[in-house]
């Protein structure tokens, strides 16, 4: 599923949306000066490369997050280190397409 979500994810083609931000013109002429340099095309490329940079790292966090919750409540269910640490072997390995936990 993830794989899935990344290649959609890198769909160069994917729906667009226009957004009106302001922000300030010294930041706005430092991105344009930046974005070549970076091999970007122009300023908004740069723009929605750091905001998706800063998405994804969020993500991943607030992820982690649950799954250390989701841990915390299964050992206090009495659930044992090694049982979890198998299950998220498992499910490291099916995430990375190699089997089905189905």
């Amino acid at each position: 599923m993830k794989a899935e979500f990344l290649k959609k994810r890198l769909d160069k083609n994917r729906p667009m949306t226009t957004v009106t931000i302001r922000i300030p013109e010294d930041v706005i002429e430092d991105l344009k000066r930046v974005a070549p340099l970076l091999g970007f095309s122009g300023y908004q490329p740069l723009v929605r490369a750091y905001i998706g940079q800063g998405l994804r790292a969020d993500i991943e966090r607030l992820e982690g997050d649950t799954v250390s919750i989701l841990i915390a409540s299964l050992k206090r269910h009495g659930v044992s280190d090694e049982i979890i640490r198998e299950a998220l072997s498992e499910a490291a390995t099916a995430s990375n397409g190699s089997i089905s936990l189905s």
